[in-house]
């Protein structure tokens, strides 16, 4: 890469909470192994590459899977082991740029342009952080390397496990172009087969296309989705202490249109996004929701709190409410995508006297909600307004 290009990296673990516990665990090494709940009612957390082969994926029923792989072995996630090894992998990425934006536990974007003056190029910055990654957990990373977020995001995936793929900007087009348009981040397997069924296949025919072809598919969005395709992407990496919000979105294989269970699923969405704001000490005084309908028009609405929060009650009850709101003019929506998330930051609230004793109540549930996913993972336990009615 030139100079004066930017240096972006795609760091992704593979299969992270798999390979946590084929490396904990010697026994299980070789084996077909899912993460997840070890009954017929869970789903995959997380599938070995031993288990992938026969199609078993992750978000996928465990019955489904043990379909599919019935000698499948099965094992509870341990949700604090794997924050205990994310540390230890978060702690390499600094030790090379200040600059690390985390997605989840196992996957950051890192840019190394300011520090190829000290640590070397952007691909010797990548193969020492696949090998220091490898000394201290044992486990193995994916690295993409790119001119920006995208197509780092991209190329991380193009030769797992253990792969390291580089794509200059001279070789964009090349390498994006014969890559089939399910490829594509944020499109989603449903409308990557919508848009594959109107004979668009590849992301190099999504460039091409004109909006005669994409209007039809993606609305007024039809230009962005053309730009994503040609992998242009001028994103900034965000520093986690640079955070300005903190939210989760869910994009669901069928559009929704039961409204009882969009509610579920924007209940525990914002059940994730309190516990995530607990866990990095924040509150909240902004919490919004994002519902994409079915052809991808896209609507946010927002609230400001008086008193900043991270109780779990709170941020659920103002999310549904914005999510009524939303109803009230979009009666019938197919939605495809819910997401919640908060802003306007402060470490400490100021006291509601008045509010202390239900508050007290709702922090102690939340703490003993905490401890219990800490310990047994994040299925363990959810709270009744976050199922939805074929699951009750």
């Amino acid at each position: 890469m030139s100079i004066g290009e930017r240096a972006i990296l795609h760091v992704d673990m593979d299969a992270f909470y798999a390979s946590v516990e084929q490396h904990d665990r010697p026994e299980l090494r070789g084996l077909p192994l899912i993460v997840g709940g070890t009954s017929g009612r869970g789903v995959v957390a997380a599938a070995s590459y031993e288990v992938r082969r026969f199609g078993v994926r992750s978000a996928m029923p465990i019955r489904r899977a043990l379909e599919l792989c019935p000698q499948a072995v099965c094992v509870r996630p341990r949700m604090a082991r794997y924050a205990e090894v994310s540390a230890q992998v978060f702690e390499v990425f600094h030790g090379y740029t200040p600059l690390v934006q985390g997605l989840s536990l196992d996957e950051a974007y890192l840019d190394v342009t300011g520090s190829r003056l000290l640590k070397g190029d952007a691909v010797a910055i990548a193969r020492d952080i696949k090998r220091r990654i490898l000394e201290v957990t044992g486990l193995t990373a994916s690295v993409g390397v790119a001119p920006n977020k995208l197509v780092a995001k991209i190329a991380s995936d193009l030769q797992k496990p253990d792969g390291l793929t580089v794509v200059i900007v001279d070789r964009i087009h090349a390498v994006l172009d014969p890559l089939p348009v399910r490829r594509l981040p944020g499109l989603g397997r449903k409308k990557g087969e919508e848009v594959a069924a109107a004979g668009i296949t590849t992301l190099g025919a999504l460039r091409c296309a004109d909006e005669r072809a994409l209007r039809p598919l993606f609305g007024g969005h039809w230009a962005d989705w053309r730009e994503r395709a040609a992998g242009i992407d001028d994103r900034e990496v965000i520093p986690e202490h640079d955070e300005k919000s903190v939210g989760n979105e869910r994009t669901f294989d069928a559009d929704l249109t039961d409204p009882a269970d969009m509610r579920a699923e924007l209940s525990a969405l914002a059940d994730k996004v309190a516990a995530r704001l607990r866990a990095k000490d924040l509150q909240a005084s902004c919490i919004a929701i994002k519902v994409r309908r079915h052809d991808f028009r896209t609507f946010t609405r927002q609230v400001t709190l008086a008193t900043p929060t991270s109780e779990t009650r709170v941020i659920v009850e103002q999310s549904l409410a914005l999510l009524e709101t939303w109803l009230t003019g979009a009666r019938r929506a197919r939605v495809r995508l819910l997401g919640v998330s908060t802003s306007g930051f402060a470490v400490e609230a100021q006291p509601d006297l008045f509010a202390d004793a239900e508050r007290a109540q709702n922090g102690r549930l939340d703490a003993a909600l905490d401890a219990i996913r800490g310990r047994y993972g994040s299925a363990a336990v959810s709270r009744a307004s976050g199922l939805r009615r074929d699951r009750r």
